[in-house]
């Protein structure tokens, strides 16, 4: 996984880009570096890429909007980079479908083992594409494709999921009908080596309630339990 892994790292820091590529070619892996949007979507036309590095604040069009514009039509694994560190610039990162985020200053090694963690859920393919797993679970009006990490619609329509919605809609899929703890869901979608806090968890419900709810605003599938976490209601069965 990690000699085919390219990295485009989107920094206007040339002192960042220098130090991390450096950092990530010395554990083989290919990088690619911007300096702006415009920069980074020359790359993305150009190259296959498996992960962006991408920081909030560049000039011209900011990391948010970039973020949003890849997640529109592509499910590259993002993890954004905050020099504030507050926790509004992370909610943010994650409703924009950021996959992980580090606040600046930050040290390699942290970032190369948040690099390894998200290509980690999104490289579980073996080596002809297929999925080693590929059960479907059909809930509700949808069917979750494990195989090719899909969301598709009782009509045929597939709904882009970003990694992070992904493997916290699997770990509610997988376990329905019972309540789960924010710390819980922490652990089963995103792993500790990703430190993360409780409203990452209400970010990642809040973007898929929009994405498999009637009416987000008045849940069904994926209920709030009052000081207890979240349960997901439907019955579920493998396809």
């Amino acid at each position: 996984m990690k000699q085919s892994s390219h990295i485009l790292i989107v920094d206007d820091n040339t002192d960042i880009l220098e130090l991390v590529s450096r950092f990530l070619v010395k554990d083989n892996y290919r990088v690619s570096t911007a300096q702006d949007g415009r920069a980074m979507k020359k790359v993305l036309a150009n190259s296959h890429i498996d992960l962006i590095v991408l920081d909030l604040m560049l000039p011209g069009v900011d990391g948010l909007t970039l973020c949003r514009e890849v997640r529109a039509d592509s499910n590259i694994p993002i993890i954004m980079l905050t020099a504030k560190g507050e926790e509004i610039d992370r909610i943010l990162g994650l409703e924009m479908g950021a996959d992980d985020y580090m606040a600046k200053p930050f040290g390699t090694r942290e970032l190369l083992a948040r690099i390894k963690a998200v290509l980690r859920r999104t490289h579980s393919m073996t080596p002809d594409g297929v999925s080693e797993t590929t059960t479907k679970y059909k809930f509700a009006k949808w069917i979750l494709d494990t195989a090719m990490r899909e969301l598709v619609s009782s009509e045929n329509i597939v709904v882009p999921l970003s990694t992070g919605e992904y493997d916290l809609l699997i770990a509610l899929v997988e376990r329905p009908q019972r309540v789960l703890s924010r710390d819980q869901l922490l652990d089963l979608a995103r792993g500790r080596s990703s430190v993360a806090f409780d409203r990452s968890i209400d970010t990642q419900v809040s973007r898929i309630r929009r994405k498999i709810e009637v009416d987000p605003k008045k849940p069904e599938l994926i209920k709030t339990v009052w000081a207890g976490g979240y349960i997901f209601t439907p019955e579920v069965t493998r396809v």
